[in-house]
């Protein structure tokens, strides 16, 4: 069903605040909260919005929101216990490259622990949990921001990147093969994480032991060429053996 002028300006209005109320919505156009009520029906049951108690907020926003809060509590404790491991590799007043996962993501939570850290990211979300951190000088890459995920990439951020020089990069995975490959499913995500993988005195990859035995599309490096793989305790025992034949080092988070 075509939209109507109010509907088509309603829709316009949810996305630039996020989230209206009926009651603003129908101040706003003059019109009764039924009349609003039926309008937010309409753009609901076309994807357009989704309903909130009392209002409505976009659809693709909610979605977004979603998938990454699912994908942060994917293997959370995981990912905690990898992150606890982390921080105790770094010290006080050291250069930090932070990739733009959800494993980074808790380590950054735990970076309060460290005092004088200077910390480089592509991540919004990281950007966001150090924002008031008075522990840790912020660095956020600039760049375009990428569809579906709360960081940016591109030519300008790897621009940004090639004169920085950090103590640790912490680099995570989207699949580890037997071999020590670690994988990624994006490209540019990729060219960015090579980039600080060249420009980092240790490189670290950051994964939990469900990422282990798999691929991806693109090939990011070789763990037997960085300083180690910080994984969980769920790590299978053939998997750990097969791992260390092919040159990593190992670092169990219990």
């Amino acid at each position: 069903m075509p939209l109507n002028g109010r509907q088509k300006e309603l829709l316009k209005l949810v996305a630039t605040k996020n989230e209206c109320s009926v009651d603003e919505l129908a101040r706003h156009f003059g019109v009764s909260d039924m009349t609003i009520r039926r309008d937010l029906a309409l753009l609901a049951g076309q994807g357009r919005v989704i309903r909130t108690h009392g209002g409505a907020a976009p659809a693709d926003r909610i979605s977004f929101e979603f998938q990454f809060r699912a994908r942060a509590q994917s293997h959370a404790p995981a990912k905690a216990a990898i992150a606890a491991a982390a921080v105790r590799l770094v010290a006080d007043h050291q250069t930090l490259l932070l990739d733009t996962g959800t494993t980074t993501l808790a380590l950054a939570r735990e970076l309060r622990q460290r005092q004088g850290l200077i910390v480089v990211t592509a991540s919004l979300a990281i950007a966001s949990e150090l924002q008031f951190c008075d522990q840790a000088q912020l660095l956020l890459l600039g760049g375009h921001l990428r569809r579906g995920s709360p960081d940016v990439v591109g030519p300008m951020t790897e621009q940004n990147l090639e004169t920085l020089r950090g103590d640790i990069a912490f680099i995570g995975a989207d699949a580890i093969g037997l071999d020590g490959a670690v994988y990624n499913a994006d490209l540019a995500v990729t060219r960015m994480l090579k980039m600080m993988i060249a420009n980092a005195r240790k490189v670290y990859c950051m994964a939990d032991s469900s990422k282990i035995d798999r691929e991806a599309l693109l090939r990011l490096g070789w763990l037997k060429q960085w300083t180690g793989l910080i994984t969980d305790a769920a790590l299978d025992h053939r998997h750990q053996r097969a791992l260390e034949r092919a040159g990593a080092h190992i670092i169990i988070a219990e």
